[in-house]
C-alpha cells in the first residue's frame, strides 16, 4: 500500500516519543499501531472521516456529501481486524471466522499462523534493480514464488466458491450473490487505482486483495485491513477490479460452514511443510523462475546476499551499487520497509509466526513432532530482528561499507541457522509423511 512521503520523519519523532527503534518505529507506523488506546480510536475516526470524503470527492463534486459510517449494529457480522502479521492469512482468517470456519481440533477459528503456514509459510529472496535515477531492494521472507493465496484456499479444506470474468456486469451479478447470501466476498484489485491511495506511490501493477463486507447507501463497504472499513462506489470497485487484467474480476467467498477435517489438515500441512522446506533448501525447482534467478532465493539467496554485502569493488557489490548517496538512503529506506510489511515480509522475518503455525499444527493427528521445531524458528525470529535493526536508511555514504559487513555478518549467521532449521523440519516432515 502507499506509504506517507514523510514516513522517515514520523519514525524519528515517534522514536523521540516511545523509546522504540527505528524499525518498530516505522513498522508501527506502518501498520498503524497507536501509541495509546485513545490515540486509536481518534485516529481511526479521523482517518475514516478523511479518507472517505476523499474517496467519495474524487470526480464526484456534483454528488452530495458521503453518508457517515453506519453505527456498529447496522453493519454486517465481521470481524474486525486485530494483530495483522500478515496481511493475506489474517483476510481469510476473518472472511472465515464470518462464515463460521473453525479448526476440526480445537473449534476455534482457523488462525492466521495455521493459514499462512498452510499458504506456504516462510521463504527468502532478495532482487537488486538499478534504474535511471534510484536502485532499489527488494526483500521478501514470505513464502515465494509459489501462489501464496491459491495455496490458502486449497489446502484450508474449507468450501470457496471462485469465479473470474471479462464482463464487468458479471462480476457485479457473482458478487451480489455472495452478499446476498450475507457472505464477505474477496476481490483483487490494482492498487493505484483505489480512491485512497497515491496512485504515484504505488507500481501499476502491484495488486491487493480486499474483502468487501457489504453495502451502504449506494456504496460498498471494504476491509483492506487499516482496521477501518472504507467506502467506495460500485464503479470506483469495478475500475480497481478491471484493472488487473490478469484474473480479471477475480472473487471469492465461502458459501459453506463446513469446516475441514482434522485429518485433511494434517495432510495440507504436511505438504506445505514439505513445499517450505525444500524451498528453502533448494531441492526442488522454483515455478516459474530462469535458473539463473534461483541464486537469488532460500538459503542460497541468503549467502548471495552475504556476499554481496561484502564486496567492496565489483558492480554487484552493495558498496558500489548503493554509492550515491539518494540511491543508499531510497534502497535502505525500501529494505526496512520489506522488514517490516505485512505483505511480503514482518517482524522476524515471519519466522516466529512460522513457529506458531508449526505449534498449532503439532495438535493436529499425528503432527505432534512439529512441536519441537518451534524453538528454532524462535530464535530465528530474534536473529532476524537484530538484522533489521542494522539497516539504518539515514546512514552516511562514507559508513555503508561497514554497515553492509555488519549486515553480511547477521545473515551468515541466520543463513546457517535456517539450514539447521528448514533440515531438521523436512527430516520430522518425511517421517510423519511415511507414517500417515
Amino acid at each position: 500500500m502507499g506509504q506517507p512521503a514523510n514516513l522517515k520523519k514520523q519514525a524519528r519523532e515517534r522514536m523521540a516519543r516511545t523509546g522504540e527503534s527505528y524499525t518498530t518505529a516505522r513498522k508501527n507506523i506502518l501498520t498503524g499501531k497507536p501509541e495509546s488506546p485513545k490515540a486509536a480510536r481518534a485516529a481511526a475516526a479521523r482517518d475514516y472521516a478523511k479518507e472517505a470524503r476523499e474517496a467519495k470527492a474524487r470526480g464526484k463534486a456534483a454528488k452530495p456529501a458521503p453518508a457517515p459510517l453506519p453505527a456498529a449494529e447496522e453493519l454486517p457480522e465481521y470481524p474486525a481486524p486485530e494483530d495483522v502479521i500478515q496481511y493475506d492469512a489474517a483476510l481469510w482468517h476473518r472472511v472465515f471466522v464470518q462464515a463460521g470456519i473453525t479448526n476440526p481440533v480445537t473449534k476455534a477459528p482457523l488462525s492466521q499462523a495455521l493459514l499462512a503456514g498452510l499458504a506456504g509459510g516462510i521463504g527468502f529472496m532478495i532482487f537488486t534493480f538499478e534504474y535511471e535515477e534510484t536502485t532499489t531492494a527488494t526483500l521478501v521472507t514470505r513464502a515465494h514464488p509459489e501462489p501464496y493465496t491459491q495455496n490458502l484456499l486449497e489446502r484450508s479444506g474449507a468450501t470457496i466458491n471462485e469465479r473470474t470474468t471479462g464482463s464487468a456486469a458479471k462480476a457485479v451479478e457473482y458478487m451480489d450473490a455472495a452478499l446476498d447470501a450475507g457472505r464477505a466476498v474477496v476481490v483483487r484489485v490494482a492498487i493505484n487505482a483505489l480512491p485512497w491511495i497515491d496512485g504515484k506511490e504505488v507500481d501499476e501493477a502491484e495488486t491487493i486483495d480486499l474483502v468487501v463486507v457489504g453495502e451502504h447507501e449506494d456504496d460498498l463497504l471494504v476491509d483492506d485491513g487499516s482496521g477501518v472499513l472504507n467506502v467506495i462506489s460500485p464503479e470506483d470497485l469495478a475500475f480497481a477490479r478491471a484493472k488487473r487484467k490478469k484474473e480479471k474480476h477475480w472473487q471469492a467467498w465461502v458459501p459453506s460452514t463446513r469446516s475441514p477435517k482434522a485429518e485433511l489438515l494434517a495432510a495440507n500441512a504436511l505438504v506445505a511443510i514439505e513445499e517450505t522446506t525444500s524451498r528453502l533448501l533448494s531441492t526442488r525447482e522454483l515455478s516459474g523462475i530462469p535458473d539463473h534467478f534461483a541464486k537469488n532465493f532460500g538459503i542460497t539467496g541468503m549467502r548471495t546476499f552475504a556476499a554481496r554485502l561484502r564486496d567492496t569493488t565489483t558492480k554487484t557489490g552493495w558498496t558500489r551499487m548503493f554509492a550515491d548517496p539518494q540511491r543508499l538512503a531510497g534502497g535502505m529506506n525500501q529494505l526496512a520497509s520489506f522488514l517490516t510489511d505485512t505483505r511480503f515480509g514482518g517482524e522476524g522475518a515471519l519466522r516466529g509466526f512460522y513457529a506458531d503455525f508449526l505449534d498449532e499444527a503439532a495438535g493436529l493427528p499425528g503432527l505432534s513432532a512439529l512441536g519441537e521445531h518451534s524453538a528454532d524458528y524462535l530464535q530465528l525470529a530474534r536473529d532476524w530482528d537484530e538484522f533489521a535493526e542494522l539497516v539504518d536508511p539515514d546512514v552516511a555514504v562514507e559508513e555503508r561499507s561497514n554497515m553492509f559487513a555488519r549486515m553480511a555478518d547477521a545473515i551468515e549467521k541466520i543463513a546457517d541457522a535456517e539450514e539447521r532449521a528448514a533440515t531438521a523440519l523436512a527430516a520430522t516432515a518425511k517421517s510423519l509423511t511415511s507414517k500417515a
